[in-house]
């Protein structure tokens, strides 16, 4: 009985509102935009699906900045050996003047 109650009194339904725009590539995540990311309510909990793409979209920008890391990284380590190398030529051209 009280289903059908609830079935009889339940407001229709409104349509869903469009993807929000920070789902969308717009450039780097910011981590503002982690910290206050709301998500849809659902009927027994949170949108998953709109969890599991925001989860990706943060995952996939963290695999990038990690791979740009160790990039620079490995940069550094080569400008420092390079930087070694010189200054022992330096140090002994002068040595000999």
């Amino acid at each position: 009985m009280r289903n059908l109650l609830r079935r009889l009194t339940r407001r229709p339904r409104t349509p869903q509102p469009p993807a929000p725009a920070d789902l969308t590539p717009q450039g780097p995540l910011r981590p503002w935009q982690v910290r206050e990311r709301c998500f849809n309510r659902r009927r027994r909990g949170l949108d998953p699906v709109e969890i599991r793409t925001f989860l990706h979209r943060v995952a996939d920008e963290l695999t990038a900045a990690q791979t740009a890391l160790v990039a620079v990284q490995e940069e550094n380590v080569r400008i420092k050996n390079a930087l070694r190398a010189w200054q022992s030529a330096q140090s002994a051209s002068h040595r000999f003047r």
